[in-house]
């Protein structure tokens, strides 16, 4: 689901002025208007809709994860629901659909909502929902990740990483190769490692040497992408 007008939607706990728009004008020029509510382009409109989206979950009897802030959950003997939080999105999740539709009717009567249906793309990750399975996959993401490095067009490796393949840090007088580009590479392929947990163990010996990369380093990430 996806809430219109996000974050008109939240309550401000201090007092804010803001100036009057061009054109705008009521009795004297020298005035300037009381926010009642949270406005876009406001400093406070993340956490005020943060802060009310939060308060209506818990209304409605679901928990905030203690290590996830971002999701909630609400369980009964016979089933339960998560729901997942980022921005303007919900991404609800559950054995029961009967669950999941009442939950859906009870959000639309407190804010104005879109239901998008079933999840197909979120974050970067494609989610594919057929009969008894899920699955997920970053093929789009990974694509973009192998035409910024430009190898879109260079041959497969069977394995992520060489055999016993040894790498060392950076030496005095060695050469650093490309740090900037080599650290961008390293945040992209351990996002993809989500879908790719095959891979986790190569980007994390790469990721040790981010401070210098030298040449050894780089054939290392190529042969990892």
């Amino acid at each position: 689901m996806e809430v219109k007008s996000t974050f008109l939607n939240g309550d401000l706990t201090e007092t804010v002025f803001v100036k009057r728009p061009p054109g705008f004008i009521v009795g004297k020029g020298d005035k300037v208007l009381k926010l009642r509510k949270a406005l876009y382009g406001l400093r406070q409109a993340l956490r005020a809709w943060n802060s009310k989206l939060d308060k209506e979950l818990l209304a409605l009897g679901f928990v905030r994860s203690k290590l996830e802030h971002v999701v909630y959950r609400r369980s009964n003997n016979k089933s339960f629901l998560l729901v997942g939080v980022y921005g303007d999105d919900l991404v609800i999740s559950g054995p029961d659909v009967r669950d999941i539709m009442k939950f859906k009717q009870e959000m639309m009567r407190k804010f104005s909502m879109s239901d998008l249906g079933l999840l197909s793309y979120y974050l970067g990750i494609e989610v594919k929902q057929e009969a008894g399975q899920i699955m997920l996959s970053q093929n789009s993401y990974a694509k973009k990740i192998l035409e910024s490095a430009g190898m879109i067009n260079c041959n497969p490796c069977a394995t992520p990483m060489e055999s016993r393949l040894k790498l060392y840090k950076n030496k005095d007088g060695d050469i650093v190769v490309e740090p900037t580009a080599y650290r961008s590479i390293i945040g992209s392929l351990r996002y993809i490692v989500n879908t790719r947990p095959d891979m986790a163990f190569a980007v994390g010996v790469v990721s040790r040497y981010m401070e210098a990369p030298n040449k050894d380093h780089w054939a290392a990430i190529k042969h990892v992408l």
